[in-house]
């Protein structure tokens, strides 16, 4: 038996790197999985990938800063699986804008995607959810909630507010709807690599004063996702995992 099976779980931002790696995992783990992401080359690359398994999992085109996008997620996992019972709001955007630089519009777009976008959907999941009786939303926070990057205002902000919406949602909603945060130290993905080589440097650097001595893999935050996702968490409520190699210590 999976550690998932008979769950549904929607997990945005999973065309590529985490997300990814946490659908392919839930997927082997018994999960019906509902791949969100904007490029559907991609979401239909993870979707054969996991039926190719044995799993089973559709796809969703989304932009995380449109709303309506966000109703239309929850409308088709409904429709095509009758429920969600595991939503983790993955999806984000990465800045390197130092204040002085960042502009309102740029600004605007990191929350929208970030953090305005697991509002939604997780509003929009609670009355699924209260029917279950149970349910399990996790949001992907960062390291930088716990301690500023340089230049990166708007997404460090973004990330000690998922850690506010974390604590928040967990507080209202339980007994039957469980809320945790995961906060990735820095992680071996597609959009770290985007950031460029003055950010690889300063990454680089981060990585070697850990205990670790290695950036992370999607598999690492995947198989926090997966226990968090599991009844074998039903004890856990409210909590900022760290994932991160040993940088907080």
């Amino acid at each position: 038996m999976g550690r998932l099976d008979g769950k549904v779980a929607v997990i945005t931002g999973s065309t590529s790197g985490m997300g990814r790696a946490s659908a392919e995992l839930f997927a082997k783990e018994g999960a019906k999985v509902v791949v969100v992401g904007r490029n559907e080359g991609r979401a239909n690359e993870v979707v054969e990938a996991i039926k190719a398994e044995g799993g089973e999992a559709i796809y969703v085109i989304a932009d995380m800063s449109n709303p309506d996008d966000m109703q239309n997620i929850v409308d088709t996992a409904v429709n095509e699986y009758g429920t969600i019972d595991v939503l983790f709001n993955n999806a984000g955007m990465f800045s390197l804008s130092p204040i002085t630089d960042l502009s309102l519009e740029e600004w605007n777009n990191i929350l929208a995607v970030n953090l305005t976008a697991a509002f939604l959907l997780t509003k929009l999941a609670i009355p699924i959810m209260k029917e279950n009786g149970k349910g399990s939303i996790i949001n992907t926070s960062s390291s930088a909630a716990f301690s500023p990057k340089y230049g990166a205002v708007g997404y460090v902000t973004s990330k000690h507010a998922i850690a506010g919406l974390t604590k928040s949602i967990a507080m209202e909603l339980g007994p039957d709807i469980r809320c945790n945060s995961i906060a990735p130290g820095l992680i071996d993905t597609p959009m770290a690599a985007a950031a460029g080589p003055e950010a690889e440097a300063a990454g680089q650097a981060m990585v070697d004063a850990t205990p670790m001595k290695r950036k992370g893999l999607g598999e690492d935050i995947a198989y926090a996702a997966l226990y968090l996702a599991s009844d074998e968490s039903t004890f856990v409520d409210g909590q900022i995992i760290r994932v991160d190699g040993g940088e907080g210590i």
